[in-house]
């Protein structure tokens, strides 16, 4: 069947089945763009999130499949894809104005905030050099390395941080170890892992143990401006799982022992600006986010 989804399409899909066949037995293809790194393992919660919310409501929609891309993509290019109708369907991304004015948003924050905890990967060597740190204005004299396409670095840099780009996402870990630029800021739920998968080739970083930033940084499912049905199918799966429970301990499932890990209570916490969000973030909604 053609992965290119129109759950528009659904209905008139089961009515046109011929006699004798079930509905039930008709799974649909959800195309998801191949993360850009065999090592990036961020994707994994999303996507079982994204399962979850399709389970839920499958008795009144029908049964979908997620199947990744064949190929890796950035994040601008599964933007534009989604856009154009180009083989994906959707995406779990960090939200801006800009990419809700070319993708429909499902207002969810699928990490419940986390991502907006950012704690640091940094050198060895340079672990006193940040247990030193006592302010914004300190900090800001070191430079952080982030995505050319993330919202990140715009964030970043309107709080006044250097940021220092690069289009690869392993290219940021060699680029950290010769001081092309000194941390990397990672969510609460990005910087373990990263560490432990990289461990036999980059011995000499590390996570910082003291300082943390902040932001509002909601990640939501993204669609297709007019595939309504399919975002509307996704934000019923997840109010379900939220109400019900599962939603809560998927994510602990996932991301409890980050959280743990991280011990944001400890640290220094500078809370920055994002300018980025727009005013339908469901920032009023306390059940939606992290109640640290």
């Amino acid at each position: 069947m053609d992965s290119k989804f129109n759950l528009c399409l659904f209905t008139a899909i089961i009515l046109l089945l011929p006699a004798g066949i079930n509905a039930e037995e008709t799974v649909l293809i959800l195309k998801y763009p191949r993360p850009h790194s065999e090592k990036d393992t961020r994707h994994i919660y999303r996507i079982r999130l994204l399962d979850l919310a399709l389970q839920k409501t499958s008795g009144e929609y029908g049964k979908l499949k997620i199947e990744y891309s064949s190929e890796q993509m950035s994040q601008s290019r599964a933007i534009v894809m989604i856009k154009n109708n180009s083989g994906i369907d959707l995406i779990a991304l960090p939200t801006s104005k800009q990419r809700e004015e070319k993708l429909l948003p499902v207002r969810i924050p699928v990490l419940k905030g986390l991502l907006g905890y950012r704690i640091f990967i940094i050198r060895s060597e340079d672990r006193n050099k940040f247990s030193r740190i006592r302010n914004f204005d300190e900090l800001k004299q070191f430079s952080a390395g982030s995505g050319h396409d993330w919202l990140d670095s715009d964030i970043l840099a309107h709080n006044g941080v250097n940021v220092s780009k690069s289009s690869n996402y392993e290219g940021l870990f060699m680029m950290l170890r010769p001081g092309r630029f000194d941390y990397f800021p990672r969510g609460v739920n990005e910087a373990f892992d990263e560490i432990e998968s990289r461990k036999a080739n980059f011995k000499d970083i590390e996570v910082e143990r003291s300082l943390a930033l902040h932001y509002p940084f909601p990640v939501y499912f993204f669609v297709r401006k007019d595939n309504t049905a399919l975002a509307a199918r996704i934000e019923k799966g997840l109010r379900i799982a939220i109400s019900d429970g599962s939603f809560r301990r998927l994510f602990n499932r996932y991301n409890g022992e980050y959280i743990r890990k991280a011990a944001i209570n400890k640290r220094k916490i500078f809370r920055l600006n994002n300018p980025l969000l727009t005013d339908e973030t469901p920032i009023r909604e306390k059940e939606l986010w992290l109640n640290w």
